[in-house]
């Protein structure tokens, strides 16, 4: 079942004051919210929701950076694209949006805040765009991710290349042999599964990450491996 009447009315209020724009479908608002994890709500969570913010975050985010770098070329542009709209950006937004406090998730997922969870905090961020965006329109939509993520565009100026990327380089360089992945194992329910990839790059010792997603373990073993070959420091691209 979805929230009360009256408690869908509470964190519309809390999340419009928040956002600043003020939700018109309160029960598309409670399935940005709600987990997969939450008892019978396996179909009417934020997934579908995420898929679609996910689209709308990145045409605007590309439209802020197009007009803010004129003559940045595509793949200065790239780069800080990547960072503005990766999880670790998503969830510190979630954060400045007390999601955490709003999110209705089964026992089993853990408290929201972890450090654990910060790739569902992301997608709910993802979620509550696409709400905005039905709601009100790609203006509606492009009006709170400028609010969001237009300051963070001169930050992005530094932007710096992601672990993968910067991998593949850096094994150009050295050792003309690319980076091979490869997926060690999988655990952990389907809702919230655990990842551990391993990396190899000609006789180079093997570097080994962790994360939510294959896409993610794969990134920090990637980190991992940077920053075992004092390519990185450990406070880099966290």
């Amino acid at each position: 079942m979805p929230f009360s009447a009256n408690r869908q009315k509470v964190i519309a209020a809390r999340l419009s004051a928040s956002t600043g724009y003020e939700f018109i479908d309160l029960e598309r608002l409670d399935r940005a919210l709600t987990h997969s994890s939450a008892r019978n709500h396996a179909t009417a969570n934020y997934e579908r929701l995420e898929f679609l913010g996910d689209r709308v975050l990145g045409l605007v985010v590309a439209e802020l950076l197009f007009a803010a770098y004129p003559e940045a070329d595509e793949g200065d542009m790239s780069l800080r694209f990547n960072q503005l709209v990766d999880a670790k950006t998503c969830a510190e937004i979630a954060m400045e949006l007390e999601i955490p406090k709003l999110l209705r998730a089964g026992s089993d997922l853990g408290s929201t805040d972890s450090k654990r969870l910060l790739s569902v905090r992301a997608d709910v961020v993802e979620a509550v765009v696409a709400a905005i965006y039905l709601d009100g329109g790609l203006d509606a939509a492009r009006a709170f991710i400028t609010k969001f993520w237009g300051s963070r565009i001169s930050e992005a100026g530094s932007a710096r290349r992601d672990a993968k990327t910067e991998l593949q380089e850096w094994a150009h360089r050295d050792s003309a042999t690319a980076p091979t992945y490869a997926i060690v194992s999988r655990n952990g329910p389907d809702h919230d599964p655990h990842f551990v990839v391993s990396v190899t790059i000609g006789l180079y010792p093997v570097g080994t990450g962790h994360g939510r997603s294959k896409r993610l373990a794969e990134q920090d073993a990637a980190r991992q491996f940077l920053i075992a070959r004092s390519v990185w420091s450990p406070e880099d691209n966290i």
